[in-house]
């Protein structure tokens, strides 16, 4: 089966400027119609899927580069090793990246539970920077 690029695109919540951009500069292969326009087959699939899985880890176009071209080379240990490191150095960002989120979670935890108290009048809305005054201004946590 084939896709054209506005349905590849759409198969992975992206645009076809950016599969036009993947395909340039040799990241993600493609075929050529009758008409000479891009399409894609189930092998553009699984390099999709492998580029898709390296950029929400946040790898950078550079490191998906270099792991695409791993994948070129013929298959040694050498090799398998260098694409191993790429995965390992990425699962270590997308676990500095949770914990930054599970922080961003429990601040926004804590800022709601204040607005709530607030709105149920327990404690004196301080929330708004124009009227704060040297005694009402809030710690910085």
């Amino acid at each position: 089966m084939y896709y054209t690029i506005r349905q590849f695109a759409e198969m992975f919540h992206t645009t076809e400027h950016t599969i036009r951009y993947y395909t340039d500069i040799g990241l993600l292969p493609c075929q050529r119609d009758g008409g000479n326009r891009r399409v894609f087959d189930e092998e553009s699939v699984n390099w999709m899927q492998g580029i898709t899985c390296l950029k929400n880890c946040g790898a950078s176009i550079e490191d998906i580069k270099e792991y695409c071209r791993l994948c070129h080379l013929e298959e040694n240990e050498e090799n398998l090793t260098s694409r191993y490191q790429i995965f390992l150095k990425q699962r270590d960002e997308a676990y500095k990246r949770l914990e930054e989120a599970k922080a961003t979670v429990e601040y926004m935890n804590h800022k709601v539970k204040h607005y709530e108290d607030i709105l149920a009048g327990l404690v004196p809305d301080d929330t708004n920077p124009e009227k704060w005054t040297e005694e009402t201004r809030p710690e910085l946590h």
